[in-house]
């Protein structure tokens, strides 16, 4: 395999630096379309993108690569990344794109993709649009000049989008009566999020919902749910609710102000589906960076916590082979695979919401059943990513670890995609133990692999 443009969630970079350029972008525009154009029809594709300034240099590029490659391109502005994986399905488009850098601040952008399904794009597909970027000799297949695409702004597109997420709802609730902290992280929720809440009745508290183009996520959503709590608290608020940038993930907080993460959430969610029966095939998928709590939880009650790589399109991937319809990750992407095909911050509020309101009980005590083993993470810079198994000082130090912490915890070395880091991270029932042997060993990775 050659040299990647995308990682475990699309192309990303800061802005006017490589590859996130203007120039990649329509080669992008170019190849994409050439490679789900087929046969002699009209091809759509749906744009959306968040509230980053550089959004327009990209809508721009991208419109213009998609068009020449014989697409017909729908705008639709500043939407969830969840609402273009819907409105990819709904409009019958071939292909969705988002224009989002997810949780990062302004200064950088992102592009990811949707299939004609709602679904993102496998590897492979991934590898054959980067190949066609790369080539500077490439010779684009132009169709001729009556087949090349028209662009145009769907207006109408956040109504659409609200009436998904309201059927997700039990038509015979309300949230009447329900106050609501809400934190757009000045993203691309920033209008959906509150109309949706609103029209079900709750009474919203808005919080990053005034974007200028440079503030998403400064200080505010899901990376900072502490101004959320401090909300919630200050307004005697029923629930917090945090989303990132795209609005593709969501950090939940009680009404005592208490932080709740993606692994949190998922048991509550995994809890309230086997009551009900819905929980198919007694399964929750999550990644390896999950707690081990939530093994151990799902475990007690009969069923399984499979777990993928990093990256919530790992987690759909392994739920749509294995045949399981909820999952996620610690950082707050959930998955209900009855509703969406991605993560979505809101219709997982909306889960919880239906959750608080049929049971009739404050969120501290829904949520608490879940207690969190201490887990201590170390990102270590390494000068050399060389696979784990062809270092033994380094196997050997895992294997101390692991003999100590007996089968009540569990190591985890991982290095980061984007940067020169290992991240070392070690679970178990004793913080004290667990800060100790998590510090041991990355000495240890340190040593040997720097």
């Amino acid at each position: 395999m050659g040299k990647r443009l995308f990682g475990t969630d699309g192309l990303r970079g800061q802005v006017n630096i490589y590859p996130m350029t203007a120039d990649v972008a329509l080669r992008l525009g170019l190849a994409a379309g050439t490679h789900f154009r087929n046969g002699y029809r009209r091809h759509r594709v749906v744009i959306g993108k968040d509230t980053r300034l550089s959004g327009y240099v990209f809508e721009s590029a991208l419109t213009a690569g998609l068009c020449a490659a014989g697409m017909d391109v729908y705008l639709v502005g500043p939407l969830p990344t969840p609402a273009i994986a819907f409105l990819t399905r709904n409009m019958r488009a071939d292909l969705g794109v988002v224009i989002s850098a997810s949780h990062n601040p302004f200064m950088d952008n992102g592009i990811k993709f949707f299939d004609k399904d709602g679904f993102k794009l496998p590897d492979e597909t991934e590898n054959k649009i980067t190949d066609m970027v790369l080539d500077p000799d490439w010779q684009w297949d132009y169709p001729a000049p009556e087949r090349v695409g028209r662009a145009a702004k769907i207006e109408d597109s956040p109504g659409r989008y609200i009436v998904y997420l309201k059927n997700s709802f039990p038509a015979h609730l309300t949230l009447d009566g329900m106050r609501v902290v809400l934190d757009c992280a000045n993203g691309a929720n920033y209008k959906v999020a509150p109309l949706a809440l609103e029209e079900l009745g709750a009474e919203v508290i808005k919080i990053g919902t005034e974007p200028n183009g440079l503030n998403i996520n400064h200080q505010c959503g899901s990376l900072y749910p502490g101004v959320a709590a401090g909300k919630v608290l200050e307004t005697r608020a029923d629930v917090g609710l945090a989303l990132d940038g795209d609005a593709d993930r969501l950090i939940v907080v009680d009404e005592k102000g208490t932080v709740l993460d993606g692994d949190q959430i998922m048991a509550l969610c995994a809890d309230d589906m086997l009551r009900r029966g819905a929980l198919r095939n007694n399964t929750l998928v999550a990644t390896v960076m999950s707690n081990m709590a939530l093994e151990v939880y799902m475990k007690e009650r009969g069923c399984k916590l499979l777990r993928t790589p990093v990256g919530d399109r790992y987690v759909v991937e392994a739920m749509r082979r294995e045949g399981a319809n909820l999952g996620g990750e610690q950082s707050g992407h959930l998955i209900f695979m009855d509703h969406g095909t991605t993560g979505d911050g809101l219709m997982a509020a909306l889960q919880i919401l239906r959750i608080m309101r049929e049971r009739d009980r404050p969120l501290s005590e829904l949520a608490g059943q879940l207690q969190l083993f201490p887990q201590e993470l170390i990102n270590v810079h390494v000068e050399r990513k060389i696979p784990f198994e062809q270092c033994q000082p380094v196997l050997d130090g895992v294997a101390k670890v692991e003999a100590e912490l007996g089968d009540r915890g569990r190591v985890l070395l991982r290095y980061s995609g984007t940067e020169a880091v290992c991240r070392v991270m070690v679970e178990g029932e004793d913080a004290e133990q667990v800060k100790r042997l998590a510090s041991l060993l990355a000495e240890t990775v340190q040593k040997h692999l720097r």
